[in-house]
């Protein structure tokens, strides 16, 4: 159970209260978790947090502490963004049980990640599409702001029932064993997205300076699909094989156009100039 533990993350991105820091470690050591990752925190290490975390200041000297969430996650086969408001575009979600229990199966097989945003505004659109799935706390409708380290304290009860009971539920053929291949991971997964990106303006398909919805829904759609890192690879390999047919379809028509100049040219030359008589042979 310990090593499954050792498995999951506990993401905090740009918290501005140390003392929030310290609460969420205790909340983790309470549960039996002790990764804690901290994105661009304002104010640590602090003595506010080492107050607050009590007797879990280990997990405060354990906290790894990167710039970007893209390195906090890396590594991780399944994220997890809370989420506290509908959004534009709709993300599979779970309510604190499923993910409890989606985390704590997966961590199974490889690291996983569960990401709280910012004390007053959460997480951004762009760090929510990241996450595989989100999870929304079902709280009061008329009083729903949860403190930080209340969210933490009830999500990580979760993971820690989910793993008290065990659950002898049917697994996920891609995570039960009879898969030949590992989900695909989440930094693989945006190099994925980045190609694809490129190649679908490659293709004139998409506009940067003027995206729309497009990434975003590709990205829920195989955030559904769960690519395992073969069909990943062999995406990558579908993008590239695009983007060179394209590129010599455009050397084509770039020589069609240019051969079919050259042929109006040397035509208009053989023509004869209007107005102008061809010249008479000379009596003698």
């Amino acid at each position: 159970m310990k090593q499954r533990f050792n498995k999951i993350r506990v993401v905090l991105v740009n918290t501005s209260h140390p003392g929030n820091i310290g609460a969420a470690a205790r909340a983790l050591k309470n549960m039996g978790l002790s990764r804690l990752y901290l994105v661009a925190p304002k104010d640590f290490p602090a003595d506010r947090a080492v107050w607050r975390a009590a007797n879990a200041v280990d997990v405060l000297d354990q906290a790894v502490v990167v710039e970007s969430l893209d390195e906090a996650i890396a590594g991780c086969g399944l994220v997890v963004g809370t989420s506290a408001r509908d959004r534009r575009i709709p993300w599979p979600l779970l309510n604190p049980r499923e993910c409890g229990e989606k985390l704590w199966h997966e961590a199974e097989v490889h690291d996983v990640a569960i990401v709280f945003g910012r004390e007053d505004r959460g997480l951004k659109n762009e760090e929510l599409h990241k996450c595989t799935y989100h999870v929304h706390i079902p709280s009061n409708p008329d009083y729903s702001s949860l403190n930080l380290a209340a969210a933490v304290q009830v999500l990580t009860y979760e993971v820690r029932m989910a793993a008290l009971a065990d659950s002898e539920k049917p697994r996920d053929q891609l995570l039960g064993g009879d898969w030949d291949v590992p989900p695909a991971r989440v930094e693989e997964l945006e190099l994925y997205y980045a190609h694809l990106e490129q190649t679908l303006v490659d293709l004139g398909f998409h506009d940067r300076d003027n995206p729309r919805q497009t990434m975003p829904r590709l990205r829920r759609l195989f955030g559904r699909i769960r690519l395992d890192a073969m069909e990943l690879s062999i995406m990558r390999g579908v993008l590239t094989g695009i983007q060179n047919a394209a590129r010599r379809l455009a050397v084509f028509s770039a020589s069609e156009k240019s051969g079919g100049e050259e042929s109006a040219s040397e035509k208009s030359s053989a023509k004869k100039p209007a107005g102008v008589e061809a010249p008479k042979d000379s009596e003698s």
